[in-house]
């Protein structure tokens, strides 16, 4: 049995450069899918890059990670990552 996974499923938070909101998402691939949102290429997000990737997590299965998404898109997820990340966005303005 080996103890890594060789797949996981991520749930990232990406924010805009262009207007700060956040977009959170759901993949299997984290880089194809940031080089996707910054070619335009994704329909929630086109026109609203350039993009920087601002938090991630690994799950196992996808419904898990799908869970996550929900909960970060909550008040109590957006409270959640605010205090998370509460060092960098203070950097960040």
């Amino acid at each position: 049995m080996n103890p890594v996974r060789d797949i996981m499923i991520y749930t990232y938070i990406l924010q805009s450069k262009k207007n700060n909101n956040w977009y959170t998402g759901v993949t299997n691939d984290l880089r194809k899918r940031f080089r996707l949102h910054n070619e335009n290429k994704v329909v929630s997000t086109k026109n609203k890059g350039p993009f920087v990737l601002i938090y991630y997590e690994a799950c196992i299965s996808k419904e898990d990670a799908f869970t996550r998404e929900k909960y970060l898109k909550s008040g109590m997820g957006k409270r959640y990552i605010k205090n998370r990340l509460k060092l960098f966005l203070s950097l960040t303005g």
